[in-house]
């Protein structure tokens, strides 16, 4: 009967001799307290002796009735257990219930059953110990007492409350009934009452009580067992009806709770029982009455409790109490439920929108309670308190004070903070097609709460953004593993009724899954089908059909639904259309009519529901159409009292007209309650109805108007008295509450919704904030959405990121580099922000496109600034032990741009704080410079070490691990950086170019046609030497030497690019000459077997050709040439002619001493050794190679022939010791023809002319 189980107290009392010390002290505290009490009796003169006529002395009867137990009570103690406590306490109860005993006394008998009870004197171990505490309650209830001065009164109306709390939380108290729980009840709250007119210390003591009490009472609430559906439903058919009738108002602050609810004969037996569940419910609904109360203590004494501000405080801090000691429970018991779901709530929502922010946060805390233990159970309540209450406040657009502000923005804080409180909102809210989008409305609140407009920066942008950052944070905590992205459906799927799409198991994340994403697609079409519909009915229609939302052609069913289910509807048009005459809208208007469950309800909740919906029509016909719908199907599900359809019919008009009159201001004499009877006479069938039937509706209507003209174009409107009885109409329809265990698979759908808002949410504080703490939210709250942008691939909110936070590292800002270092320096926001656009760049490098743009810039602005490592441009590690074994002036590419380094051969001069850093550390004795001030130091130092931890350098030497879009971008945007830059930013983007380049030599095809073309326009159009160029040459030449020995199949088109080389201006190629023969001397050593095409050979022999004739550049370029051709090492026959053109060159040329031109005659005589072994190697040749040696026979003689040709021109030179060499080599080449073996035809043709 849902109270709690125990044992016959007489099958409790043989007890192991182990308690018997314990009830041997029991006696003595018990003599004790008579002892206590009766010097106290005997100091009034009245309780000393009293005389007979004989003379002889009598005690008073309350005295001799101490000393009688005192005589005994050690007689007693070794049978303790087995003794009724009742004969003892009964002299403590008498006094504490007389007249005669003045406030002292009672005081102490009082504090003797304190005691008594608190040392446990009285427990479940002791015979007939329930009747014991019924006696101490019942006496304690009945307490009285002379008052002589108010102090003595207080004291002793404490003691009254320690004894009652005493007598709950002693472990005998399971043996009160629930009537004796609630009397204590009842009595502390009546001193309570009593209170308001005494001491500030008496109030709040009882105040204290009561909470004690109530926790005591509800955390029993574990203890007892489900309640079976056939018990007492406190107010059940109010419940249905959404009456408030089931709580009813307190007249006076005195009621006593059992006039709270009656339920008749079954209720007082259940309140005789052993307590549990019914009083629980007694006092539950007592406690929510007191928020109904609209006139409490009228007395002139009574403002310390007036009902503004203290009742429904008081009493919210009960519930509250309550609710958090035994709401883990309530889900168990349907009567508390009930009276949670409906009558808590409904006064929670009156008393949320109140002006004090006490009681607001009051209100708050029990929501919070609501939404932790009983969400499940509430879903339509909780949207309504959020979206009606919450959400209206913080937007502050109804004249909320800021403290309400704050209180409701917090308690949204506090509900975003919970771990699974967003994905529930959007399971069960943004995804069912009948409610708001909770998820999407708060986080359009929370972002435009967090803008300052027009104001500084206030508690509640910060507490608005906390929110967002708490949903951001919780999400970002719970992404892990893979995230299966293709769970995208095809929007052409078939038509089905989506109200009638259900979810196998709303447990299972593989089933409600898939099932709200079905439904969110829904939902978005069923909105835009809405928003059609409110401009133009018919095409609305037709746009739902073309969505696969409704059926075509149309059926009755599906439009009465569609008006029925989907939210954002024009109420005016629903109604118009409900109204309309044609057939088809008549029976929309009965299935519309049926969509309804009107069981259980009075006829004025059941018209107010169905009027909740539209607006009635104005036309008469129209409003006779609907009136008729409703009162058939009313009927049908309520017929108990109505004859018939037609009493139906006729008593809702009667409704809708009473309604008129009373609520009508220009309607000057109202209805009465007879008028009101009177014209309802013989409608029910020729009967009359009830006239307390009638009595009821005409109080309801009177009392709460039913809303003709429905609340619109607001986007969180309150919650009449018309929308919670919809409300509670609906949460019987509801699709269950979604718990939501498993979120990450809705990550990514809410993660798109947040994302947006938050992030122009933090760049807006962060643009405001100067606090540090708020600083390092907002920083990492823009780390957190990247993190959740990436794992999603989310490309876009990256960038979006990073153009957000650029702005906020102060590296954009035109100064000049001292104003730069300190401001960069000084500033915690840039620092913080600088810090954070290089983690996502290092972190989530290969989502970012277009964000790369903001990255490189800081870049620039940072290597400027000189606060780069020096080595930033190095690609990999093997590059820096060749720049050590090469010769490092020659090495250009490697020379780290910073203010105190020289680049290339042109001086730059040091400015700024910077180069007087440097003259300081290196003591320039010829210029002394000015040392920096302390706070220069300082603020260089942090910027130092801030860009020390951004590790700019691996987001370019780490570059080989970004995903291929991402690394197209990033050289992208280092071009066109470079290309709006000054040529030292130029610089360093085409050396951070060429660094990436080369790490990605695997991937060298995704950039090289971007790498090329920007060296190409570099080298074009270079009219003169600088560094640009120069950097342009030797990376394009460096790329070459580091790519050739790994891409065979790009040596052509890497060899093909020096011929940009070839095009360089003369005072250019001049001024770079020596240094680009010895990188192309480095070059063809390194590679020289790779290279195998006559177009990569002819490349590279063009170039040293050019050599021949410069002073500097012949000795590296004919050393070059050396290697290919001495010995023939290199050659081939795709190069012979090539390499012999070009040591002609070299024989000819006047640069240098005559010995080099020797060499180079010798080196072309020598080259016929190759074709002689190349001949020999042809004859050798069989089967298929013996065609291809005819071919290559023709090709070995035009190659002597060339080389005799090259021979005979340099037999020419005016130069007497190289002309007579040159025929001495021609001499050679005419004997070594014979291994040659040429063609006859050849030798025949051309004998005459190579030997003129």
């Amino acid at each position: 009967m849902g109270c709690p189980s125990h044992e016959s107290t007489i099958a409790q009392v043989a007890k192991d001799a182990s308690c018997r010390p314990l009830r041997i002290s029991s006696a003595f505290i018990v003599n004790s307290e008579i002892g206590a009490v009766l010097s106290v009796m005997r100091r009034n003169v009245r309780w000393g002796v009293q005389y007979m006529d004989d003379e002889d002395q009598l005690d008073h009867s309350l005295i001799k009735s101490f000393k009688e137990i005192r005589s005994k009570i050690f007689l007693w103690q070794n049978q303790w257990h087995v003794f009724d406590p009742v004969v003892y306490l009964q002299p403590f109860l008498d006094v504490i219930q007389s007249d005669e005993a003045g406030a002292p006394i009672t005081g102490v008998a009082l504090s003797s059953i304190y005691k008594f009870l608190t040392l446990e004197v009285l427990d479940l171990n002791i015979v007939n110990v329930a009747d014991a505490l019924r006696q101490i309650v019942d006496a304690v209830m009945s307490c009285r007492f002379e008052v002589t001065d108010p102090a003595s009164e207080e004291v002793v109306l404490v003691k009254i409350l320690q004894v009652l709390l005493a007598c709950l939380k002693n472990k005998a108290s399971v043996m009160l009934s629930n009537q004796h729980v609630c009397d204590v009840v009842n009595t502390c709250f009546q001193i309570v009452h009593q209170a308001s007119s005494k001491s500030e210390l008496l109030q709040r003591i009882a105040r204290q009580t009561m909470h004690e009490l109530v926790r005591c009472i509800f955390s029993h609430l574990h203890d007892v067992g489900h309640t079976e559906e056939h018990l007492t439903q406190v107010g059940s058919k109010q419940h249905g009806n959404g009456h408030t009738g089931s709580t009813t108002e307190v007249g006076q602050m005195g009621q006593t709770i059992g006039e709270v609810g009656q339920t008749g004969q079954n209720n007082d037996l259940l309140m005789t029982e052993a307590y549990g569940i019914p009083c629980m419910v007694e006092i539950f609904q007592f406690l929510c009455s007191l928020l109904n109360a609209t006139n409490v203590g009228a007395g002139p004494r009574s403002s310390s409790l007036s009902y503004d501000e203290d009742v429904p405080l008081f009493s919210l801090g009960l519930i509250n109490s309550a609710i958090e000691l035994g709401g883990a429970c309530f889900d168990q018991h349907p009567q508390l439920l009930s009276l949670v779901e409906n009558d808590l709530f409904r006064n929670l929502m009156q008393y949320g929108l109140s002006a004090n922010p006490l009681i607001l946060s009051t209100v708050c805390g029990i929501i919070l309670n609501l939404y932790h233990f009983l969400r499940v159970k509430l879903k339509l309540q909780l949207e309504a308190f959020f979206s009606s209450v919450l959400m209206r406040i913080a937007q502050n657009k109804h004249g909320a004070k800021y403290q309400q502000q704050e209180v409701a923005m917090e308690t949204i804080v506090d509900l975003c903070r919970q771990p699974v409180f967003i994905y529930e909102m959007y399971a069960n809210y943004d995804c069912d097609v009948s409610c708001s989008n909770m998820f999407e409305d708060l986080v359009n609140v929370l972002s435009k709460s967090a803008f300052p407009v027009n104001s500084p920066l206030s508690a509640i942008h910060v507490l608005a953004l906390e929110g967002l950052v708490a949903m951001i944070n919780g999400m970002s905590e719970r992404i892990g593993g893979e995230v299966a992205l293709d769970y995208a459906m095809s929007d052409c799927e078939d038509y089905e009724p989506f109200w009638k799409v259900k979810c196998e198991n709303y447990e299972n994340p593989d089933n409600w899954v898939p099932y709200i994403r079905k439904m969110k697609r829904l939902k978005k079409k069923l909105m835009i089908g809405a928003d059609r519909f409110n401009t133009d009915r018919k095409k609305g229609l037709q746009t739902l059909q073309g969505m696969r939302i409704l059926p075509d052609p149309l059926d009755p069913v599906s439009v009465a639904c569609f008006l029925q289910y989907t939210i954002g509807l024009d109420k005016n048009l629903v109604g118009d259309y409900l109204g309309n005459h044609e057939p088809f809208c008549v029976d929309v208007l009965r299935e519309f009519a049926k969509t309804f469950d009107f069981r259980e309800m009075n006829l004025d909740t059941a018209l107010r529901v169905f009027l909740e919906t539209f607006r009635l029509p104005g036309e008469a016909q129209k409003i006779h159409r609907v009136v008729e719908a409703f009162s058939e199907r009313y009927y049908q599900q309520s017929p108990d009292i109505l004859a018939n359809k037609d009493a139906a019919l006729l008593l809702s008009y009667s409704l809708i007209l009473l309604n008129t009159d009373q609520h009508n201001l220009q309607v000057k004499r109202k209805m009465t309650e007879d008028d009101f009877i009177r014209n309802n006479r013989r409608i029910n069938g020729g009967d009359d109805l009830p006239r307390e039937y009638l009595s009821e509706l005409y109080h309801s209507i009177c009392e709460n108007e039913i809303r003709m003209t429905p609340v619109q174009g607001s986007d969180f409107p309150p919650v009449v008295h018309d929308n919670w009885a919809g409300l509670i109409h609906r949460s019987r329809q509801t699709i269950p509450y979604i718990v939501c265990n498993s979120y990450e698979q809705i990550n990514n759908e809410m993660f798109a919704i947040l994302s947006g808002p938050t992030v122009a949410a933090l760049s807006v504080v962060l643009d405001h904030i100067e606090q540090e703490d708020v600083l390092q939210t907002c920083v990492n709250g823009f780390l957190n959405v990247a993190k959740i942008a990436a794992c999603y691939r989310l490309e876009d909110v990256i960038d979006g990121l990073l153009v957000s936070l650029s702005k906020f590292t102060a590296l954009l800002v035109p100064m000049s580099v001292d104003e730069s270092i300190l401001a960069f320096g000084n500033d915690t926001k840039a620092r913080k922000s600088t810090i954070a656009v290089f983690t996502i760049a290092n972190t989530y490098g290969d989502y970012i496109r277009s964000g790369w743009r903001n990255t490189v810039d800081c870049v620039l602005r940072l290597h400027k600034l000189g606060l780069l490592p020096t080595r930033l441009a190095i690609d990999a590690v093997d590059d820096v032990e060749q720049v050590s074994e090469s010769d490092p002036e020659k090495s250009v590419l490697l020379t780290p741009p910073a203010p105190i380094v020289l680049t290339s051969s042109h001086s730059r001069k040091l400015s700024g704080l910077m180069g007087r850093f440097s003259e300081f550390l290196y003591y320039d004795t010829e210029k002394p410079a000015p040392q920096p001030s302390r706070e220069q130091v300082e603020a260089h130092k942090r910027a130092a070490e801030t860009v020390k931890s951004c590790r700019v350098n691996t987001i370019f030497t780490e570059s080989t691990f970004l995903q291929s879009e991402s690394l197209s971008n990033l050289a992208r945007a280092l071009i066109l950086a470079a290309a709006r830059s000054n040529e030292e930013s130029a610089v360093f983007c085409l050396e951070l170019l060429i660094t990436v380049t080369l790490n990605n030599r695997d991937r060298i095809m995704l950039l090289w046609q971007g790498v090329y073309e920007y060296i190409t326009n570099i080298v074009q159009s270079a009219v003169m030497p600088s560094t640009l160029v120069e950097k342009a040459v030797f990376g394009l030449i460096r790329i070459c030497q580091r790519l050739l020995p790994y891409k065979e199949n790009l040596t052509d088109e890497l060899l093909k690019s020096l011929q940009l080389v070839l095009k360089l201006d003369a005072r250019v190629a001049d001024a770079y000459c020596e240094h680009i023969t010895r990188e192309i001397m480095r070059l063809v050593k390194a590679n020289a077997r790779q290279l195998k095409s006559h177009l990569g050979w002819r490349v590279i022999t063009s170039l040293l050709s050019i050599t021949a004739r410069h002073p500097e550049a012949s000795e590296p370029g004919f050393e070059t040439l050396e290697f290919i051709m001495l010995d023939g090492a290199h050659l081939l026959p795709a190069n012979f002619v090539l390499c012999v053109n070009a040591a002609r060159q070299f024989a000819e040329s006047r640069v240098g001493d005559v010995k080099r031109s020797i060499k180079a005659l010798d080196l072309m005589a020598g080259s016929v050794t190759c074709l002689v072994r190349w001949s020999r190697e042809t004859n050798e040749a069989v089967g298929e190679e013996a065609e291809a040696a005819v071919k290559l026979y023709q090709d070995i003689s035009e190659m002597w022939l060339r080389l005799a040709q090259t021979i005979r021109k340099v037999c020419l030179d005016p130069r007497e010791e190289i002309r007579n060499h040159a025929v001495l080599m021609m001499q050679s080449c005419l004997i070594g023809s014979h291994g040659v073996r040429l063609q006859d035809e050849t030798w025949s043709q051309n004998r005459a002319r190579k030997v003129a």
